[in-house]
């Protein structure tokens, strides 16, 4: 095996680790994220709430603006009116303006890069993570989550949301912590919890989308390709009849 391969086989090896850990950590026990690639008016929602309420602190640094107009519909006027809140350039790649030593100041660390967020954690992983914070006051930022407990992010959708308080049940025997039997909304948000559901569920489709913009190419492609091959074995199979037609 070459080199190559075998650092393909570790990255790949490595993703799922990361993934197996990620369950660990939030119990495994994941909502489904219902995410759906072929629906552009999911992406165009889900790249106007990454934009308003991610893009602050997270880079997408794979993917440029120009690529993201072209795989959603969207006009070059659009993008930059709407979408670019940093003054970057149409082409370039959509990076965070948060400077890092600001942000590790204030967070304890630099917020990482979400390009490939769902490649490793896993479409419903991030979905049940955003539905997940609740308020907690020992925390810095006021908020934790029982997903990936001790996050150190607020949660970026609240007003939509509402605000989540836990309610805990019995204690871990292993840590001894009081472990969250469930979350409830005290305060009502801008949004039912359908509605919220689905906001979720836009902004997961965009980063899953930013995660392999190919993807949406692919499909459409892939469809051309069982076409072609069901031509090409039909055409065999009727070559195959006229050429042993004769043969007893």
């Amino acid at each position: 095996m070459t080199k190559t391969f075998m650092a393909r086989i570790a990255a790949v090896a490595g993703g799922l680790l990361l993934s197996f850990a990620a369950l660990a950590a939030g119990g495994g026990d994941l909502q489904q994220a219902g995410t759906d690639l072929n629906d552009r008016a999911s992406l165009q929602r889900g790249a106007q709430l990454y934009m308003n309420y991610c893009a602050g602190c997270h880079s997408l640094k794979y993917l440029r603006y120009s690529r993201m107009a072209d795989d959603l519909g969207l006009t070059e006027d659009e993008v930059m009116n709407h979408l670019n809140l940093t003054g970057a350039k149409f082409g370039e790649h959509i990076v965070s303006s948060m400077p890092a030593e600001q942000a590790a100041k204030w967070f304890g660390q630099v917020p990482p890069d979400l390009s490939l967020i769902t490649r490793v954690r896993g479409s419903d992983w991030v979905y049940t993570y955003m539905k997940s914070f609740y308020l907690d006051d020992t925390r810095p930022l006021g908020w934790n989550n029982t997903l990936f407990p001790n996050a150190s992010m607020p949660n970026p959708l609240w007003k939509q949301q509402g605000l989540q308080h836990a309610v805990f049940g019995e204690s871990d025997p292993a840590t001894g912590d009081t472990l969250v039997e469930h979350l409830e909304v005290s305060t009502p948000g801008t949004q039912s919890a359908a509605e919220f559901d689905q906001t979720v569920r836009d902004l997961t489709a965009f980063l899953e989308y930013a995660g392999e913009p190919a993807a949406l190419k692919r499909q459409g492609i892939g469809v051309w390709v069982i076409l072609f091959l069901s031509f090409l074995t039909l055409l065999a199979w009727l070559l195959k009849n006229e050429y042993w037609r004769d043969v007893h």
